[in-house]
């Protein structure tokens, strides 16, 4: 079982309860920034491809406005909490958090009226959660190893920079200071979490582990936000509605789906329990109704929306898609460490260039290479995928997959990552 590890400061003393502060105004989308496209843009290929298999349609004319309006509107629970954290001081506010985290609210007592209202919700599993289900798609995932956490990284992250505009809030975060691989360690850490036997039970390590990225989200929104150079009539809000539904469905959904052209195909019923799995951590994490998938099918659907609203590359693709091309060059191989990283390299450029083709390739910056480790992949992948169907095959393929999933953290980013440590400079913890 996973053991995350999130930055945070240790638990004090709780001090007597706060006076609440007004609710803060739901947001409200008047104007749409200019980050905006004037028409749907050009996708990538194979996501085109997915869509028109699956019956997808670019969005009229009425949801591509509705899209745009998305890009300044937040997340109003978790703002309004971290609002009321500055308010009543990091000192008292914080440790009162990460209690009613891991203990749950009961256990914080006369809790402040803003953070037992946050809890009170978050704590409770909505009707329409089938644990089964979740259990599944956790499974699946887990199932996916080391190769579906390649397809994370060299498509969904990395393809992921040419939305321009949530390049935007990562570099103001110090996204090429700190380095791609750190980012993609913590993200893989919450994901690794989120997959987790249990992890998303009230208090398990995925629940937690979701909850602290929506708080780090909240401070980060809070902080890019009142920077004197960010422009809201440009970019919107940082870390918006659209943003999100699209970063929630690439992070857990583009994995299993992308990993089917190395050969990792499940059934269909398997996939949805994926999406579920999904949906359920989109509604921790505070991405609204209309973005959590009921399906599969579903999730490709908001995907593909929100694609056509996001892919606008500009120079920061370039700037942040290239140092993290060149990361495996220092990664941690405990044997022929200089060929083994020259080779990691090309295999992962491989991934890239089979999923998102030349043109995207030429975009990013990056040289094209031929898709020889998903050639080589597909037959092993096949093979296992088959197994997989056996009796006690899912199961033997989610350990073994969890562990290669912990060995590629290990050459990675040394072990587990500390989820919200890149971004301690604006959240102090």
């Amino acid at each position: 079982m996973t053991t995350s590890r999130v930055a945070s400061t240790a638990p004090q003393a709780p001090p007597g309860p706060a006076a609440p502060i007004p609710p803060a105004p739901l947001p409200t989308a008047t104007t749409i920034p200019t980050r905006h496209p004037s028409g749907p843009c050009k996708i990538p290929t194979g996501l085109w491809a997915v869509g028109l298999l699956l019956g997808l349609r670019k969005p009229d004319r009425e949801l591509f406005r509705h899209l745009g309006e998305l890009l300044t509107v937040g997340d109003e629970p978790a703002d309004r909490l971290v609002e009321w954290m500055h308010t009543a001081g990091m000192t008292q506010a914080r440790p009162l958090f990460e209690q009613a985290l891991e203990n749950g609210i009961a256990s914080v007592t006369d809790a402040p009226a803003p953070l037992r209202e946050f809890f009170e919700v978050y704590e409770k599993t909505p009707d329409w959660v089938d644990r089964d289900l979740i259990e599944e798609g956790a499974r699946i995932m887990r199932s996916g190893g080391a190769d579906g956490l390649y397809v994370a990284r060299d498509v969904a992250l990395l393809g992921g920079y040419q939305f321009s505009g949530f390049n935007q809030t990562l570099l103001r975060t110090g996204a090429l200071e700190k380095g791609s691989n750190k980012r993609f360690a913590e993200t893989t850490q919450w994901a690794t979490d989120v997959i987790t036997e249990n992890g998303l039970l009230p208090q398990g390590v995925g629940y937690r582990s979701t909850l602290h990225v929506r708080l780090i989200h909240a401070f980060v929104r809070r902080h890019v936000a009142a920077l004197p150079d960010w422009d809201s009539d440009a970019w919107g809000l940082p870390i918006n509605q659209t943003d999100m539904a699209a970063t929630l469905i690439g992070a857990l959904v583009s994995p299993s789906l992308g990993a089917v052209m190395m050969g990792l195909v499940n059934r269909p019923g398997e996939y949805d329990a994926v999406a579920h799995l999904t949906r359920y951590t989109g509604w921790l994490l505070g991405v609204q109704d209309e973005f959590l998938p009921r399906d599969f099918r579903d999730a490709i659907r908001v995907l593909h929306q929100t694609s056509y609203v996001l892919s606008t590359p500009d120079e920061t693709t370039r700037q942040l898609s290239v140092p993290m091309a060149d990361d495996p060059l220092q990664w941690d191989y405990r044997r022929f460490a200089g060929l083994r990283r020259k080779i990691a390299r090309s295999q992962h450029l491989s991934i890239t260039s089979a999923f998102l083709r030349r043109g995207a390739m030429h975009t990013l910056g990056l040289p094209f290479v031929l898709p020889w480790y998903p050639a080589i992949r597909f037959p092993v992948n096949i093979i296992r995928s088959i197994a997989a169907q056996r009796p006690g095959g899912r199961e033997r393929a989610a350990e073994r997959g969890m562990a290669e999933q912990r060995e590629f953290m290990r050459i990675m980013a040394g072990g587990d990552a500390t989820i919200g440590h890149s971004a301690k400079a604006i959240t102090g913890h």
